[in-house]
């Protein structure tokens, strides 16, 4: 099995046991598992290369679900999305260089999924 799918399947076991609760509110939710300290709209790059492989796994959950979420205002529709392997290896391209620090990565994400992956 691949690292990145070892540290999927194992972070979403996770996500999994504690989101047993019975929280019965509607949309996504911010409380994903553990992601980057900044807001969600706000990551970049720089956050990226400093995260745990956690905080990226949670991270790309929380895009997941901003990106792929109803559309605002309207409860309709859904934006085009990733699968978690695509979205970690995109962000590793992307965030490598340093130019690319200042890079949000909401924006990489629905950019690469807009056109059919990474």
């Amino acid at each position: 099995m691949r690292p990145a799918r070892l540290i999927t399947a194992i972070a979403t076991a996770a996500v999994l046991l504690a989101g047993c609760g019975g929280d019965t509110s509607e949309g996504p939710s911010g409380d994903v598992g553990p992601a980057l300290a900044a807001p969600i709209n706000l990551a970049d790059c720089t956050d990226w290369n400093n995260a745990t492989p956690d905080e990226r796994l949670g991270t790309i959950e929380q895009i997941h679900n901003y990106v792929g979420g109803p559309a605002p205002g309207t409860g309709t529709g859904t934006g085009a999305v990733l699968d978690e392997d695509t979205a970690y290896d995109l962000f590793e391209r992307a965030c490598e260089p340093e130019y690319a620090r200042g890079f949000r990565l909401y924006k990489l994400y629905s950019r690469a999924a807009a056109f059919g992956g990474g």
